[in-house]
């Protein structure tokens, strides 16, 4: 069966820009999956949570440690070393580069402030404990060393890997695929059988055109605070088209965090809904009948919760989304 391997590369940014070029390029050449944050250069505590969920699904850890330490959290800590701590929690394998001749790195791409050089000697020190490591002097021999260390170590710890849908034929898997079916069809059916029991409790609930006070903080604005009177319908309307490809949990509240947001007219990005708000959102639009949330796998084989339209939620979808003549 044809695997293909995620693989994250880790590292600090602005110094390593071609390094992590050539890196993904060769990974690419390897038919592997490179996953990296060239879409996060500026990093910040919200963000690192999305590269957890990016480790989460990978199958082998990369580091190239240059001249710099990098940006700090809170803890004063290296979004890069947590990065690594995770990787090391979540006991992937490490296939780490370190620079061999640090004096020859250019001014510019190394630190200056002492107290992070002390850091990144000590990080230095962490990631050769206890590990095989590979020096790198230049971006040029980066692709040579990436392809033997990868390359022996896929094959020395197999992992598990990603293979397309289509070309699934263990039996084993497809009857755990099916027991996970029937299981869910029976949740299914035994939510739909208490929503029906208690079924008048309900009859009083708001309704499409009723209203609710949405509001929020946003870490970046001027103003922190940010609220909206908008209608169930609205709400609706807004997040449903989101709900097709069947996101989970967290990544719906930052959907529907961002299209609210832009409803106040307020400027600024990462924008987040408060959670009283957002769970009270979730169960209302349930008992409306509207979407349905199932408890089910992730592709890195944990659990998590899973919105998706009902019909009914499909059918006001349509109502309100189409374009009337």
């Amino acid at each position: 069966m044809n695997k293909r391997y995620q693989v994250f590369i880790s590292s600090t940014y602005a110094d390593l820009k071609d390094e992590r070029s050539k890196v993904i390029q060769t990974i690419m050449e390897l038919d592997c999956i490179p996953a990296g944050m060239e879409i996060f250069p500026a990093i910040d505590e919200e963000q690192f949570n999305f590269i957890k969920r990016v480790i989460d699904d990978c199958d082998y850890y990369l580091l190239i440690i240059g001249g710099r330490y990098g940006s700090v959290s809170e803890d004063g800590i290296s979004y890069t070393e947590k990065e690594y701590d995770y990787a090391i929690e979540k006991d992937i394998k490490v296939i780490a580069f370190i620079h061999s001749n640090p004096e020859a790195i250019p001014f510019g791409k190394s630190e200056k402030d002492q107290t992070l050089r002390d850091k990144l000697e000590k990080f230095k020190v962490k990631v050769s404990t206890g590990r095989l490591i590979k020096h790198w002097s230049n971006t040029e021999e980066l692709p040579g060393l990436v392809t033997l260390s990868l390359a022996k170590t896929i094959k020395t710890y197999p992992a598990i890997g990603w293979i397309r849908a289509n070309t699934i034929t263990n039996p084993e898997l497809l009857e755990e695929l099916n027991n996970q079916r029937k299981e869910n069809n029976e949740l299914k059916f035994s939510i739909e059988k208490l929503l029906d029991e208690n079924k008048n409790d309900l009859e009083n609930i708001a309704g499409l055109d009723d209203s609710i006070e949405v509001f929020g903080e946003h870490i970046y604005a001027s103003s922190r605070e940010w609220k909206l009177e908008i209608t169930w319908g609205e709400i609706f309307s807004l997040l449903s088209p989101h709900l097709l490809p069947h996101p989970d949990d967290l990544n719906v509240k930052k959907i529907l965090s961002r299209e609210i947001y832009e409803k106040t007219e307020k400027h600024g990005s990462h924008p987040n809904i408060n959670d009283n708000v957002y769970q009270t959102i979730k169960i209302h639009l349930k008992s409306l009948g509207l979407i349905s949330i199932d408890y089910s796998k992730t592709t890195a084989g944990s659990m998590a919760l899973f919105w998706s339209l009902t019909k009914k939620g499909e059918s006001v979808m349509m109502d309100k989304r189409t374009i009337k003549k």
